[in-house]
């Protein structure tokens, strides 16, 4: 089996794991998320702009944790997925009423677009994906722009993908493109280090 066919079947597994979950179970992990992701920005961001992301379908669903952000004062700038394949652009978000639909069942801001280099702004990415694993490395989607973004983040910026707690595995495949996380943001767990 190639690493590819691996990943596949880890994202076959993850995406009905995500889908079995209880309703009640998601919105009390989401809860839990939005007051983890505003001490986090609190003490990472440091002035600077938090690169996000709008949760969509099984994701875990802190989606509200962006208005939380916001009113805690930072900055919050949320990906745009580029016509062509290639790293995210960005945007400000400015809240629920600043998002228009984007491509493959996205909501993205309708604001200024900031460019790829805005990510080297922010001190604090929040990264989607279906798990990670304890060496940092991140199973996404598999389109591949959260690779090719991350790589122009500042060397100094804090990535952290966000999970449900049973999505931190100790061994996923990786590639030499896969761009690695330093820590997983965890509902019941809280900040799990990585790497």
């Amino acid at each position: 089996m190639t690493v590819r066919d691996d990943k596949k079947q880890w994202r076959l597994q993850l995406r009905a794991g995500r889908r079995a979950q209880p309703r009640e179970l998601r919105a009390a992990r989401g809860c839990a998320l939005v007051r983890a992701v505003v001490r986090l920005a609190d003490e990472h961001a440091a002035g600077r702009p938090v690169c996000a992301y709008m949760p969509v379908g099984t994701e875990p669903a802190w989606a509200a944790g962006l208005d939380a952000l916001r009113a805690a004062g930072h900055e919050v700038l949320l990906p745009i997925v580029p016509v062509l394949p290639g790293p995210l652009d960005w945007a400000c978000y400015e809240g629920p009423d600043s998002l228009g639909p984007g491509p493959i069942g996205l909501r993205e801001p309708t604001g200024t677009r900031l460019g790829v280099e805005a990510v080297a702004r922010a001190r604090l990415v929040l990264v989607p994906g279906l798990a990670v694993d304890r060496s940092g490395v991140r199973l996404g989607q598999g389109a591949g722009y959260y690779d090719m973004t991350l790589s122009l983040a500042a060397p100094d910026a804090f990535l952290v993908v966000v999970l449900n707690d049973e999505e931190l595995v100790e061994s996923l495949p990786g590639e030499p493109h896969d761009h690695r996380v330093h820590a997983a943001l965890l509902a019941d767990a809280g900040l799990v280090a990585l790497g």
